[in-house]
């Protein structure tokens, strides 16, 4: 039996196999797959990371909210991207209050304890925590490392080391240690290759985009105001988009969207006029706009609503 005990003694949340953590998933919002629900318990069984790999939209970031939810955890997410370093994602002093201190301390005549001036401006008092160190000193937690893709190699190398012993060194206070490991999901949208030595230290599963009858669930899931009509022709609609080999395919993300706007507008069916009118809540780009409006969002629209 799996409990979130390794997570914190006051959840009480007992997940024996993948099918109940689906089930709780499922609570939580999240329509898992069996695959997916596999890998989630995997990740929490073995206490290792969980990376996820698809494209943008198809739900690997609320996977970790989900997860979050159900073991009652905070959800600390460090967005990486492009130059982001270890200061940013693990600590850094707050310089402007240590200044402000040292004036403090001059103006009271204590700059004569020099050594004991520093030892203050270097306290815990002073530093600020950034993700990692937030998830490592919260139990229970679940550490969310979002689009590593967009981060470079050499923050991917201190990310290894960090996942590895769950331990961060602070020179002037010494080691931190996790007393629990969080719960770790990593993912990526594949804009470019993740070195293996940071996949060899997880769980990996690719989410790919779900079936039509799954995606209509979610969508009644998320809105149960929409009708299965108005659900199963969005969906249907968006999963032609998906197969016009645009710049950027809709991932579930954009179904949703779609839907809140059509139910904005208070529309019951989707049809080819008001498909157009809100087309921007799912391509999100100028070229697929174009493309769609060459090949007639009309055809897709009515093929769409016909099978549904």
């Amino acid at each position: 039996m799996i409990t979130n005990k390794g997570w914190g003694e006051n959840g009480g949340v007992d997940v024996t196999t993948p099918d109940r953590l689906r089930e709780l998933m499922t609570g939580q919002g999240y329509l898992a797959d069996d695959g997916v629900a596999t890998a989630a318990y995997l990740a929490i069984s073995m206490r290792r990371p969980l990376f996820l790999e698809g494209d943008a939209g198809v739900g690997k970031t609320a996977l970790a909210q989900a997860l979050a939810g159900l073991l009652d955890a905070p959800l600390i997410r460090l967005q990486c991207y492009e130059g982001i370093d270890a200061a940013q994602a693990l600590y850094d002093w707050d310089f402007p209050r240590q200044l402000l201190h040292l004036r403090a301390a001059e103006a009271a005549h204590r700059s004569d304890n020099a050594e004991a001036l520093e030892g203050e401006l270097y306290s815990r008092r002073f530093l600020i925590a950034r993700p990692l160190l937030q998830a490592i000193e919260t139990n229970p937690s679940v550490l969310l490392v979002d689009e590593v893709d967009r981060a470079d190699d050499e923050f991917e190398a201190f990310l290894l080391e960090v996942l590895s012993d769950f331990t961060v060194t602070v020179p002037e206070l010494g080691t931190i240690r996790a007393e629990v490991p969080p719960v770790v999901v990593v993912t990526s949208n594949r804009t470019r290759e993740v070195h293996d030595a940071l996949k060899r230290r997880c769980l990996y599963h690719w989410v790919d985009h779900p079936t039509f009858e799954r995606e209509v669930a979610i969508v009644r899931a998320r809105y149960p105001e929409a009708s299965e009509s108005l659900a199963s022709s969005v969906t249907a609609a968006v999963q032609r988009l998906r197969s016009a080999d645009l710049l950027k395919p809709p991932g579930v993300a954009e179904t949703l969207d779609w839907t809140q706007a059509l139910l904005a507008l208070g529309a019951q069916t989707l049809d080819a006029d008001t498909a157009t009118r809100t087309l921007g809540a799912v391509l999100k780009y100028r070229e697929d706009h174009e493309r769609i409006a060459r090949s007639g969002l009309g055809d897709v629209v009515e093929a769409a609503v016909g099978g549904a």
